[in-house]
Protein backbone atom coordinates (compact mmCIF):
# COMPACT_ATOMS: atom_id res chain seq x y z
CA UNK A 1 0.00 0.00 0.00
CA UNK A 2 2.74 2.44 0.59
CA UNK A 3 4.85 1.36 -2.41
CA UNK A 4 1.42 2.08 -4.52
CA UNK A 5 1.29 5.59 -2.90
CA UNK A 6 4.62 6.70 -3.27
CA UNK A 7 4.91 5.30 -6.68
CA UNK A 8 1.43 7.73 -7.60
CA UNK A 9 3.25 10.66 -5.91
CA UNK A 10 6.38 10.05 -8.25
CA UNK A 11 4.35 9.92 -11.43
CA UNK A 12 2.30 13.00 -10.93
CA UNK A 13 6.01 14.95 -10.18
CA UNK A 14 6.66 13.74 -13.78
CA UNK A 15 3.61 14.67 -15.33
CA UNK A 16 3.93 18.25 -13.79
CA UNK A 17 7.72 18.46 -14.65
CA UNK A 18 7.09 17.47 -17.95
CA UNK A 19 3.82 19.77 -18.36
CA UNK A 20 5.99 22.93 -17.38
CA UNK A 21 9.12 21.66 -19.61
CA UNK A 22 6.02 21.78 -23.04
CA UNK A 23 4.99 25.58 -21.49
CA UNK A 24 8.29 27.04 -21.06
CA UNK A 25 9.40 25.98 -24.94
CA UNK A 26 5.86 26.88 -26.24
CA UNK A 27 5.92 30.29 -24.71
CA UNK A 28 10.11 30.71 -25.76
CA UNK A 29 10.68 33.13 -28.77
CA UNK A 30 11.48 31.15 -31.82
CA UNK A 31 15.47 31.95 -33.51
CA UNK A 32 14.68 32.87 -36.90
CA UNK A 33 17.58 33.03 -39.79
CA UNK A 34 17.99 36.18 -41.76
CA UNK A 35 15.77 33.90 -44.46
CA UNK A 36 12.63 33.83 -41.88
CA UNK A 37 13.24 30.44 -41.09
CA UNK A 38 12.44 28.42 -37.85
CA UNK A 39 16.33 27.70 -35.99
CA UNK A 40 14.84 26.86 -32.83
CA UNK A 41 16.30 23.36 -33.19
CA UNK A 42 19.70 22.86 -34.31
CA UNK A 43 20.38 22.94 -37.66
CA UNK A 44 21.18 20.23 -39.69
CA UNK A 45 24.94 20.74 -40.73
CA UNK A 46 24.36 19.27 -44.04
CA UNK A 47 24.46 22.34 -46.15
CA UNK A 48 21.56 22.71 -49.21
CA UNK A 49 22.69 22.37 -52.45
CA UNK A 50 22.76 25.96 -54.23
CA UNK A 51 25.52 27.94 -57.04
CA UNK A 52 28.69 27.81 -54.57
CA UNK A 53 28.77 23.94 -54.23
CA UNK A 54 26.72 23.61 -51.23
CA UNK A 55 28.21 26.28 -48.55
CA UNK A 56 26.33 29.23 -49.33
CA UNK A 57 25.09 29.55 -45.45
CA UNK A 58 28.38 29.52 -44.79
CA UNK A 59 28.83 32.73 -46.09
CA UNK A 60 26.15 34.22 -43.70
CA UNK A 61 28.01 35.89 -40.81
CA UNK A 62 24.98 35.78 -38.45
CA UNK A 63 24.62 32.24 -39.05
CA UNK A 64 27.96 31.33 -38.53
CA UNK A 65 28.34 33.65 -34.99
CA UNK A 66 25.07 31.61 -33.79
CA UNK A 67 25.93 28.14 -34.48
CA UNK A 68 29.66 28.15 -34.64
CA UNK A 69 30.11 25.00 -32.16
CA UNK A 70 28.10 23.00 -34.58
CA UNK A 71 30.11 24.01 -37.84
CA UNK A 72 33.74 23.88 -36.22
CA UNK A 73 33.82 20.19 -37.17
CA UNK A 74 32.77 20.68 -40.83
CA UNK A 75 34.58 23.93 -41.66
CA UNK A 76 38.25 22.47 -40.83
CA UNK A 77 38.93 21.36 -44.44
CA UNK A 78 36.56 23.93 -46.00
CA UNK A 79 37.90 27.53 -44.28
CA UNK A 80 39.34 30.25 -46.38
CA UNK A 81 43.15 31.10 -45.46
CA UNK A 82 43.41 34.19 -44.29
CA UNK A 83 45.39 36.54 -46.90
CA UNK A 84 46.05 40.38 -46.63
CA UNK A 85 47.06 43.06 -49.26
CA UNK A 86 50.07 45.58 -48.99
CA UNK A 87 49.81 48.54 -52.04
CA UNK A 88 52.24 51.21 -52.22
CA UNK A 89 52.95 54.21 -54.69
CA UNK A 90 56.01 55.96 -55.95
CA UNK A 91 54.16 58.33 -58.76
CA UNK A 92 51.52 57.39 -60.42
CA UNK A 93 51.10 53.95 -59.83
CA UNK A 94 49.79 50.94 -58.00
CA UNK A 95 51.72 48.08 -56.39
CA UNK A 96 49.89 45.51 -54.63
CA UNK A 97 51.27 42.31 -53.10
CA UNK A 98 48.61 39.45 -51.10
CA UNK A 99 50.47 38.32 -48.20
CA UNK A 100 49.79 34.80 -46.44
CA UNK A 101 49.51 35.38 -41.90
CA UNK A 102 52.92 34.85 -42.05
CA UNK A 103 53.57 37.85 -43.98
CA UNK A 104 54.81 35.49 -47.00
CA UNK A 105 53.91 36.42 -50.41
CA UNK A 106 51.18 33.93 -52.02
CA UNK A 107 51.49 32.56 -55.90
CA UNK A 108 49.72 29.98 -57.77
CA UNK A 109 46.37 31.63 -57.10
CA UNK A 110 44.01 33.28 -59.92
CA UNK A 111 43.50 36.45 -57.47
CA UNK A 112 41.26 39.24 -58.97
CA UNK A 113 41.77 42.77 -57.79
CA UNK A 114 39.07 45.36 -57.44
CA UNK A 115 40.13 49.00 -57.44
CA UNK A 116 37.27 51.63 -56.68
CA UNK A 117 37.03 53.75 -59.83
CA UNK A 118 39.81 52.18 -61.96
CA UNK A 119 38.03 48.55 -62.09
CA UNK A 120 38.94 45.09 -62.20
CA UNK A 121 42.54 43.61 -62.59
CA UNK A 122 43.78 39.88 -62.78
CA UNK A 123 46.98 38.29 -61.64
CA UNK A 124 48.10 37.12 -65.07
CA UNK A 125 51.14 35.33 -64.28
CA UNK A 126 50.02 34.00 -60.49
CA UNK A 127 52.82 35.39 -58.16
CA UNK A 128 50.33 37.74 -56.01
CA UNK A 129 51.79 40.93 -57.30
CA UNK A 130 50.40 43.52 -59.66
CA UNK A 131 51.72 46.47 -60.79
CA UNK A 132 49.44 49.55 -62.49
CA UNK A 133 50.99 52.55 -64.28
CA UNK A 134 49.19 55.55 -65.47
CA UNK A 135 46.93 55.89 -62.36
CA UNK A 136 45.84 59.56 -61.72
CA UNK A 137 46.84 60.88 -58.13
CA UNK A 138 44.59 60.42 -55.36
CA UNK A 139 43.26 57.90 -53.07
CA UNK A 140 41.79 54.15 -54.30
CA UNK A 141 40.13 51.92 -52.40
CA UNK A 142 41.39 48.06 -53.22
CA UNK A 143 39.79 44.70 -52.44
CA UNK A 144 40.64 41.49 -53.35
CA UNK A 145 38.36 38.66 -54.38
CA UNK A 146 38.10 35.21 -52.54
CA UNK A 147 39.08 32.55 -54.52
CA UNK A 148 38.23 28.89 -53.44
CA UNK A 149 41.42 28.33 -51.29
CA UNK A 150 41.86 32.16 -49.98
CA UNK A 151 39.87 35.00 -48.26
CA UNK A 152 41.15 38.64 -47.92
CA UNK A 153 41.15 39.66 -44.29
CA UNK A 154 39.91 43.28 -45.45
CA UNK A 155 39.99 45.95 -48.06
CA UNK A 156 42.69 48.70 -48.40
CA UNK A 157 43.42 52.27 -49.09
CA UNK A 158 46.29 53.68 -50.98
CA UNK A 159 47.03 57.02 -51.89
CA UNK A 160 48.79 57.49 -54.89
CA UNK A 161 51.54 60.07 -55.60
CA UNK A 162 51.56 63.27 -58.10
CA UNK A 163 55.36 63.23 -58.09
CA UNK A 164 58.43 61.17 -56.45
CA UNK A 165 59.15 61.97 -52.81
CA UNK A 166 62.24 59.76 -52.62
CA UNK A 167 60.93 57.48 -50.20
CA UNK A 168 61.70 54.03 -49.75
CA UNK A 169 58.70 51.46 -50.14
CA UNK A 170 58.43 49.81 -46.79
CA UNK A 171 57.01 46.35 -48.73
CA UNK A 172 59.68 45.68 -51.23
CA UNK A 173 60.72 42.85 -49.61
CA UNK A 174 57.70 40.82 -51.38
CA UNK A 175 59.08 41.33 -54.28
CA UNK A 176 62.72 40.27 -53.99
CA UNK A 177 63.52 36.75 -55.17
CA UNK A 178 66.27 34.32 -54.86
CA UNK A 179 67.68 32.75 -57.77
CA UNK A 180 66.16 29.51 -57.18
CA UNK A 181 62.94 31.81 -58.66
CA UNK A 182 64.42 32.81 -61.58
CA UNK A 183 66.11 32.18 -65.16
CA UNK A 184 69.47 33.21 -63.76
CA UNK A 185 70.70 32.53 -67.51
CA UNK A 186 68.63 35.48 -68.90
CA UNK A 187 68.47 37.81 -66.17
CA UNK A 188 72.14 37.92 -64.84
CA UNK A 189 74.03 37.55 -68.11
CA UNK A 190 78.34 37.66 -67.21
CA UNK A 191 78.82 39.60 -69.83
CA UNK A 192 78.96 43.40 -69.63
CA UNK A 193 80.54 46.13 -71.38
CA UNK A 194 84.21 45.26 -72.84
CA UNK A 195 86.17 48.55 -71.81
CA UNK A 196 89.92 47.11 -72.11
CA UNK A 197 92.48 49.24 -73.51
CA UNK A 198 96.12 47.91 -74.24
CA UNK A 199 97.67 50.09 -71.51
CA UNK A 200 95.11 48.08 -68.64
CA UNK A 201 97.37 47.64 -65.46
CA UNK A 202 96.50 44.56 -63.66
CA UNK A 203 99.32 45.33 -60.44
CA UNK A 204 98.01 44.37 -57.36
CA UNK A 205 97.94 48.31 -56.42
CA UNK A 206 99.16 51.19 -58.42
CA UNK A 207 99.59 54.13 -56.10
CA UNK A 208 100.07 53.11 -52.55
CA UNK A 209 100.32 56.84 -50.97
CA UNK A 210 97.39 58.92 -52.93
CA UNK A 211 94.86 55.76 -52.65
CA UNK A 212 93.24 52.98 -50.44
CA UNK A 213 93.22 49.28 -52.59
CA UNK A 214 90.78 47.52 -52.93
CA UNK A 215 87.89 45.40 -54.92
CA UNK A 216 84.77 44.87 -56.23
CA UNK A 217 83.24 41.38 -55.83
CA UNK A 218 79.62 39.38 -56.45
CA UNK A 219 78.60 35.96 -56.87
CA UNK A 220 80.63 35.88 -60.07
CA UNK A 221 84.15 35.26 -57.79
CA UNK A 222 82.22 32.52 -55.92
CA UNK A 223 83.47 31.51 -52.44
CA UNK A 224 86.38 34.38 -50.72
CA UNK A 225 88.79 33.42 -48.43
CA UNK A 226 88.35 36.98 -47.07
CA UNK A 227 91.36 36.47 -44.51
CA UNK A 228 93.69 35.73 -47.47
CA UNK A 229 92.18 38.83 -49.18
CA UNK A 230 92.86 40.94 -45.85
CA UNK A 231 96.37 39.60 -45.71
CA UNK A 232 97.32 40.38 -49.50
CA UNK A 233 96.50 44.27 -48.85
CA UNK A 234 92.94 44.71 -49.89
CA UNK A 235 91.62 47.21 -48.00
CA UNK A 236 87.95 47.61 -49.29
CA UNK A 237 85.50 45.34 -51.07
CA UNK A 238 82.89 46.80 -53.38
CA UNK A 239 79.78 43.94 -52.96
CA UNK A 240 77.30 43.39 -55.14
CA UNK A 241 73.63 43.11 -52.92
CA UNK A 242 71.18 42.23 -55.89
CA UNK A 243 70.21 43.23 -59.10
CA UNK A 244 67.90 43.73 -61.10
CA UNK A 245 66.63 41.03 -64.57
CA UNK A 246 68.06 42.17 -67.79
CA UNK A 247 65.29 40.07 -69.12
CA UNK A 248 61.27 40.74 -67.11
CA UNK A 249 63.03 43.26 -64.29
CA UNK A 250 62.57 41.14 -61.35
CA UNK A 251 64.54 41.94 -58.38
CA UNK A 252 67.06 39.37 -57.08
CA UNK A 253 69.14 39.27 -54.43
CA UNK A 254 73.05 38.28 -54.95
CA UNK A 255 73.50 34.68 -53.62
CA UNK A 256 76.66 35.91 -52.19
CA UNK A 257 76.01 38.93 -50.47
CA UNK A 258 75.08 38.12 -47.00
CA UNK A 259 78.12 35.56 -47.09
CA UNK A 260 80.28 38.43 -48.48
CA UNK A 261 79.31 41.05 -46.38
CA UNK A 262 79.99 38.85 -42.82
CA UNK A 263 83.46 37.64 -44.37
CA UNK A 264 84.87 41.49 -45.14
CA UNK A 265 83.65 42.59 -41.87
CA UNK A 266 85.00 39.59 -40.23
CA UNK A 267 88.36 40.15 -42.04
CA UNK A 268 88.59 43.92 -41.33
CA UNK A 269 87.75 44.64 -44.63
CA UNK A 270 86.15 48.06 -45.43
CA UNK A 271 82.68 47.32 -47.27
CA UNK A 272 80.52 49.31 -49.61
CA UNK A 273 77.30 48.27 -51.97
CA UNK A 274 76.25 48.03 -55.54
CA UNK A 275 73.32 47.43 -57.49
CA UNK A 276 72.79 46.32 -61.11
CA UNK A 277 70.45 48.37 -62.60
CA UNK A 278 67.90 47.48 -65.28
CA UNK A 279 65.95 49.93 -63.98
CA UNK A 280 64.05 51.62 -67.13
CA UNK A 281 62.18 54.51 -65.06
CA UNK A 282 62.32 56.68 -61.99
CA UNK A 283 59.57 54.21 -60.14
CA UNK A 284 61.75 51.62 -60.72
CA UNK A 285 64.80 53.04 -59.55
CA UNK A 286 62.82 53.69 -56.05
CA UNK A 287 62.56 50.61 -56.17
CA UNK A 288 66.04 48.79 -56.47
CA UNK A 289 67.06 52.18 -53.89
CA UNK A 290 64.57 50.44 -51.17
CA UNK A 291 65.73 46.73 -52.51
CA UNK A 292 69.59 47.52 -51.09
CA UNK A 293 68.47 49.23 -48.18
CA UNK A 294 66.08 46.14 -47.20
CA UNK A 295 68.46 43.95 -47.80
CA UNK A 296 70.90 45.81 -45.54
CA UNK A 297 68.72 46.39 -43.08
CA UNK A 298 70.46 49.07 -41.13
CA UNK A 299 74.25 47.16 -41.39
CA UNK A 300 76.91 50.17 -40.65
CA UNK A 301 79.19 50.26 -44.05
CA UNK A 302 82.02 52.33 -45.07
CA UNK A 303 81.94 53.38 -48.08
CA UNK A 304 78.81 54.25 -50.47
CA UNK A 305 76.30 52.02 -51.96
CA UNK A 306 76.43 52.97 -55.89
CA UNK A 307 74.22 51.99 -58.31
CA UNK A 308 75.94 50.24 -61.39
CA UNK A 309 75.04 51.09 -65.00
CA UNK A 310 76.61 49.54 -67.55
CA UNK A 311 75.34 47.76 -70.83
CA UNK A 312 74.58 44.40 -70.84
CA UNK A 313 72.10 43.49 -73.78
CA UNK A 314 69.15 44.28 -71.00
CA UNK A 315 65.97 45.95 -71.04
CA UNK A 316 67.86 49.40 -69.80
CA UNK A 317 70.48 49.76 -72.79
CA UNK A 318 68.04 51.30 -75.16
CA UNK A 319 67.26 54.41 -72.96
CA UNK A 320 68.43 57.57 -73.52
CA UNK A 321 70.65 59.88 -71.93
CA UNK A 322 67.93 61.93 -69.87
CA UNK A 323 66.07 58.80 -68.61
CA UNK A 324 68.78 56.95 -68.00
CA UNK A 325 70.09 59.74 -66.23
CA UNK A 326 66.97 60.35 -63.73
CA UNK A 327 67.22 56.75 -63.16
CA UNK A 328 71.01 57.20 -61.38
CA UNK A 329 69.74 60.28 -59.45
CA UNK A 330 66.70 59.13 -58.29
CA UNK A 331 68.37 55.79 -57.11
CA UNK A 332 70.80 58.32 -55.24
CA UNK A 333 68.78 60.73 -53.69
CA UNK A 334 66.54 57.79 -52.63
CA UNK A 335 69.47 56.28 -51.20
CA UNK A 336 70.59 59.45 -48.96
CA UNK A 337 67.30 60.89 -48.84
CA UNK A 338 65.93 57.75 -46.69
CA UNK A 339 68.08 58.88 -43.46
CA UNK A 340 70.23 56.02 -42.88
CA UNK A 341 73.60 57.82 -43.32
CA UNK A 342 74.72 56.10 -46.08
CA UNK A 343 76.02 57.91 -49.16
CA UNK A 344 75.29 57.51 -52.47
CA UNK A 345 76.97 56.59 -56.20
CA UNK A 346 77.34 55.81 -59.76
CA UNK A 347 79.75 53.33 -61.70
CA UNK A 348 79.99 53.27 -64.95
CA UNK A 349 82.79 53.26 -67.79
CA UNK A 350 84.31 56.44 -69.32
CA UNK A 351 82.33 56.15 -72.56
CA UNK A 352 79.09 55.47 -70.88
CA UNK A 353 79.69 58.83 -68.90
CA UNK A 354 80.18 60.66 -71.53
CA UNK A 355 78.02 59.18 -73.99
CA UNK A 356 74.93 57.44 -71.93
CA UNK A 357 74.39 59.70 -68.80
CA UNK A 358 75.24 63.23 -68.11
CA UNK A 359 77.46 63.15 -65.32
CA UNK A 360 77.11 66.98 -64.33
CA UNK A 361 73.92 65.86 -62.63
CA UNK A 362 75.98 63.48 -60.60
CA UNK A 363 78.26 66.33 -58.77
CA UNK A 364 76.45 65.99 -55.12
CA UNK A 365 77.34 61.69 -55.31
CA UNK A 366 80.61 60.11 -55.49
CA UNK A 367 81.81 58.88 -59.49
CA UNK A 368 83.02 55.71 -59.53
CA UNK A 369 84.74 55.35 -63.01
CA UNK A 370 85.66 51.82 -64.84
CA UNK A 371 89.04 52.67 -66.89
CA UNK A 372 91.43 50.22 -67.97
CA UNK A 373 94.46 52.71 -68.37
CA UNK A 374 97.74 53.55 -67.10
CA UNK A 375 95.75 56.11 -65.33
CA UNK A 376 91.61 57.37 -65.77
CA UNK A 377 91.49 60.10 -68.88
CA UNK A 378 87.80 60.24 -67.68
CA UNK A 379 88.18 64.58 -66.95
CA UNK A 380 85.16 64.86 -64.58
CA UNK A 381 85.74 64.29 -61.09
CA UNK A 382 85.66 61.18 -59.32
CA UNK A 383 85.99 59.23 -55.74
CA UNK A 384 86.98 55.73 -56.96
CA UNK A 385 88.69 54.38 -60.10
CA UNK A 386 88.32 50.48 -61.55
CA UNK A 387 91.54 50.07 -63.46
CA UNK A 388 91.55 46.45 -64.34
CA UNK A 389 88.87 43.28 -64.26
CA UNK A 390 91.75 41.36 -64.72
CA UNK A 391 93.38 41.47 -60.81
CA UNK A 392 94.34 38.36 -59.13
CA UNK A 393 94.81 38.01 -55.31
CA UNK A 394 94.84 35.25 -52.81
CA UNK A 395 91.75 34.12 -51.29
CA UNK A 396 89.86 34.66 -54.53
CA UNK A 397 89.88 32.28 -57.29
CA UNK A 398 89.51 33.73 -61.06
CA UNK A 399 89.96 36.62 -62.14
CA UNK A 400 88.69 40.03 -59.69
CA UNK A 401 88.25 43.67 -60.47
CA UNK A 402 90.82 45.82 -58.72
CA UNK A 403 89.57 49.67 -57.74
CA UNK A 404 91.76 52.42 -55.97
CA UNK A 405 89.27 54.74 -53.85
CA UNK A 406 90.62 58.82 -53.16
CA UNK A 407 87.77 59.10 -50.80
CA UNK A 408 88.19 60.35 -47.09
CA UNK A 409 86.66 58.26 -43.99
CA UNK A 410 84.15 60.56 -42.52
CA UNK A 411 82.32 58.91 -39.09
CA UNK A 412 82.12 54.80 -40.39
CA UNK A 413 81.29 56.11 -43.81
CA UNK A 414 83.42 56.81 -46.84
Amino acid sequence: MKAAVVASIVISILIIGTVLILGIIKNSPKKVSPAGNDMSVAPNITAPDSADGGKAFLNDKSFLDEYQPFLNVERDNDELKEVSLLASSVSRDIRLTVVDAKGRSVSGEDFVFSIDGLGEYKDPDKDGYLYIGGVKPGKYTVSLSDTSDYGCVSDITVSVKEKIDYEILGDISYLIKTEDDIDVEAEDPQEKEDISEQSEKTDLRIDMSAAAFGIDVSKWNGEIDWKKVKEAGVEFAIIRCGYRGSKTGVLVEDPYFRRNLKGAKAAGVDVGIYFFTQAINENEAVEEASTVLTLLDGEQIDYPIFIDTEGSGGRADSLDVETRTSVCTTFMRTIECAGKGYKAGVYASRNWFYKKVRDSEFAPYVIWVAEYNDSPKYVGKYGMWQYTSSGSVDGISGRVDFDQSYLVKESGTE
